[in-house]
This record gives C-alpha cells, structure tokens and sequence, in this order.
C-alpha cells in the first residue's frame, strides 16, 4: 500500500469512527454536554474538525478553502465551548459543513501524487508538519485526540460503547 493510500485510508477510517459517535448525539442538550465546564462537547468537537479540515485544504489547496458561516471563537484553535446550545448553529448545518470539508480533502489528497506528498509545508509550518503529506497525518491524530474527548461526553449522556 503506497503512503498515499494509507493516507486516505486513515482519514476514512477515523471519519467512519466518528460518525458512529456522534449518532447516538440526538438533542441539543446532548449535542453541548459537557464533563465539566472546561470540557469539548461532541458540536464544538463537529464545528472545530470542519474548520481543522478547512485549514488544511487551505495548506494543499489554497483555491478550495472555503469561508465558514462560523466564527473562530465558536469552533477555532483554543476556543472555549459553552453548553448553550443557542450560541452555536444547528448540528445538522455543522455536520453538513464537516462531511463537506472532509470530502474535499480527501478530493485533494486524491489529485495529490507521492512525490506532492514529499513537498515542503510553508516555513510558518514547517517546525510542526515539514511536508505536505504530514498535513494529512495531522488532520488523523488531531482527529483522533478529539474523538477521545467526545467518547467520554457520549458515554456521559449514556450511550454504549461504539464497539463491544
């Protein structure tokens, strides 16, 4: 399997997880619950992987990024959540705009070839992810951290574990 197909492979399969996750977010009560006060909930975690995936379409494929109908203090790096369900929009639009961004990259990854993926990053992100293929490294385990988040606010509002 080339890196590439790894690649995509990863970003299907933690997507895949997440949808199963966030099937079992039903009110907008569940949809904002919160651990504790300081806690990610399941919208935040929905509005901040769309526009996580929207920043890394503008590193591959600047053309393609998109302005969100949401703003950074909502859903961007170090916002804060808050459990009113009113200071968000609708899950439904949300999720609609995350399912979009990660089409569109995996779109990008798909018109991508190796040696595209063994291209630098710009120096501003270079420390971090020096090559472009890392970009899509990243969009996985930052994935991956926050679905660890909206596991245990899933378990909170009683859902089963996703597998078992």
């Amino acid at each position: 399997m080339s890196s590439k197909e790894c690649l995509e492979r990863q970003l299907v399969k933690a997507r895949e997880y997440t949808e199963k996750m966030l099937a079992d977010f039903k009110t907008p009560a569940d949809w904002t619950h919160q651990v504790h006060k300081n806690a990610n909930h399941a919208l935040w975690f929905v509005g901040h992987m769309c526009a996580s995936d929207n920043f890394f379409i503008s590193v591959v494929a600047p053309e393609r990024a998109v302005k969100l109908p949401f703003t950074d203090d909502q859903f961007g790096m170090g916002s804060q959540p808050v459990s009113d369900a009113a200071a968000y929009p609708p899950p439904d639009e949300v999720l609609t705009l995350m399912r979009e961004r990660r089409a569109t990259l995996l779109d990008c990854l798909a018109k991508l070839d190796e040696a595209d993926l063994a291209k630098p990053t710009p120096k501003e992100l270079a420390d971090f992810c020096p090559t472009i293929g890392g970009i899509f490294e990243m969009a996985v385990w930052h994935e991956g951290l926050h679905s660890g988040q909206v596991s245990v606010a899933r378990r909170a509002i009683g859902a089963k574990p996703v597998f078992g």
